[in-house]
């Protein structure tokens, strides 16, 4: 029975398996990163980062340790010599699963695994939108004396503009009133006024 067995055989029998871990985790850590299957990334996480934070305490026990399960000169050098300088102050989560589509031949869920700390172009870009970011709270504090100046010069400034509009406002108002044309019935009455006057002058 193999109840209680969760973790993912790969297909491969332990020895096989074993060895090809291995051999993933040293090309990891040489290139810091690679290419691979999703299934295969997730296991080799779990298989690469312990051997990491055991890479943190520089004795020679743990450079045996991480030499039985690399079997790697070459790598378990990098590892505590690059890479261990880099991950000091993190403690954990070294490594980061980057999914990148289906493989052709046999449609298989590929990614890229990669060693977070070596990924130049996510920590530039962090970086840079770290300095542009600024905290800011509501309430808590009053407003710095340079805001309430400015606020002040916004409400002064208002009335003035309110003024403008009720000035304007007018003009519209009393231009239509004074080009009001005449009617034929008040011109009538003009010339029969003025007719009137012209006689009583007359007499």
């Amino acid at each position: 029975m193999r109840h209680g067995k969760k973790f993912n055989h790969l297909g491969r029998t332990a020895s096989h398996r074993k060895a090809m871990l291995s051999n993933m985790a040293s090309s990891l850590i040489e290139h810091k990163r690679i290419t691979t299957t999703v299934a295969k990334a997730k296991a080799l996480r779990k298989y690469v980062e312990p051997l990491i934070t055991r890479a943190k305490d520089d004795s020679t026990h743990s450079r045996r340790i991480v030499f039985s399960y690399l079997q790697d000169k070459e790598s378990v050098t990098t590892l505590f010599n690059e890479v261990a300088e880099k991950v000091a102050s993190r403690p954990g989560g070294y490594t980061r699963i980057i999914k990148t589509g289906n493989r052709l031949g046999d449609n298989a869920d590929m990614c890229i695994i990669e060693l977070v700390d070596f990924n130049e172009l996510l920590l530039g870009s962090d970086e840079k939108a770290g300095a542009k970011k600024s905290r800011r709270r509501r309430g808590g504090k009053k407003a710095t004396p340079a805001v309430e100046a400015k606020a002040e010069a916004v409400v002064e400034e208002a009335p003035v503009a309110e003024e403008i509009v009720e000035e304007t406002a007018t003009e519209e108002v009393a231009e239509p009133t004074a080009e009001v044309e005449e009617t034929p019935e008040a011109a009538a009455e003009e010339a029969t006024e003025e007719s009137s006057d012209e006689e009583e002058k007359k007499d």
